[in-house]
C-alpha cells in the first residue's frame, strides 16, 4: 500500500515547493507534480501516469480538492477510476478521505464548489479584461510556449529537457511541439 502525492499548479510562474512538502510530510513516498491547468484533463500527464500505477490499497493524496480538478463531473470520475483500482482518495485541506461514504458527500459538495469558484474566476478575469479593453491598456494574453524556440533550440541539437528548462514547460510540452512539427513534415 503507497500514498502517492500528486501536486500541481496552474501556471509556470507559480510555485509548487510548498504543496510537495505537504505531501511528503503526510508519508507520500512518491509525489508527481506538473504545471497545467486543472480545468480538464488534458495535457496532465503527471495525473495520468499516477492514475495508471495505482494498485489496490494505494492512496492518492493532494492537499486541496482543486488540484485534482475544477469540475465536479472530473472529480467524481477521477475518484471513481481510483475506487475501481482498489485505491482511495485523500485530500488534506480540509482532511477528506473517500475511505468511507461520508467522505464520497463530501468530496461531490467539494468539487461543486471548486467548479463554482472557477467559474467565479473566469467572470472575474472576463470582466478585467473589459475594464483594461475600455482604458485601452488590456495587450491579451501571452503564449506560454513559443514553438519557434522549441523548434529552434532542438535544431541545435539541444535535448527536451534542457529545451523545457529554458523555456519553463514540461518535456512532455516539447515532445508534443516536436511531434507536432514532425506530423505536419509527414502529411506534406
Amino acid at each position: 500500500m503507497a500514498r502517492i502525492g500528486y501536486a500541481r499548479v496552474s501556471t509556470t510562474d507559480q510555485d509548487l515547493d510548498t504543496q510537495i512538502n505537504k505531501l511528503k510530510a503526510e508519508g507520500c513516498e512518491v509525489v508527481r507534480s506538473e504545471k497545467v491547468s486543472g480545468a480538464s484533463r488534458e495535457g496532465r500527464g503527471e495525473l495520468a501516469t499516477v492514475l495508471d500505477f495505482l494498485r489496490p490499497g494505494d492512496e492518492l493524496v493532494v492537499t486541496r480538492l482543486d488540484r485534482l480538478g475544477r469540475s465536479t463531473r472530473d472529480v467524481l470520475n477521477l475518484v471513481h477510476e481510483c475506487e475501481q483500482k482498489g485505491a482511495h482518495v485523500t485530500v488534506l485541506d480540509p482532511h477528506v478521505t473517500t475511505r468511507g461514504e461520508m467522505g464520497h458527500l463530501v468530496l461531490t459538495v467539494l468539487g461543486m464548489v471548486a467548479q463554482m469558484e472557477r467559474r467565479f474566476i473566469k467572470e472575474r478575469q472576463r470582466e478585467g479584461i473589459e475594464k483594461a479593453q475600455a482604458k485601452g491598456v488590456y495587450q491579451g494574453g501571452r503564449k506560454r510556449i513559443v514553438r519557434a524556440t522549441v523548434l529552434n533550440l532542438h535544431a541545435k541539437g539541444i535535448g527536451a529537457a534542457a529545451i523545457a528548462k529554458e523555456v519553463c514547460c514540461s518535456r512532455m510540452q516539447v515532445y508534443r511541439i516536436l511531434n507536432e512539427k514532425s506530423l505536419k513534415a509527414s502529411d506534406g
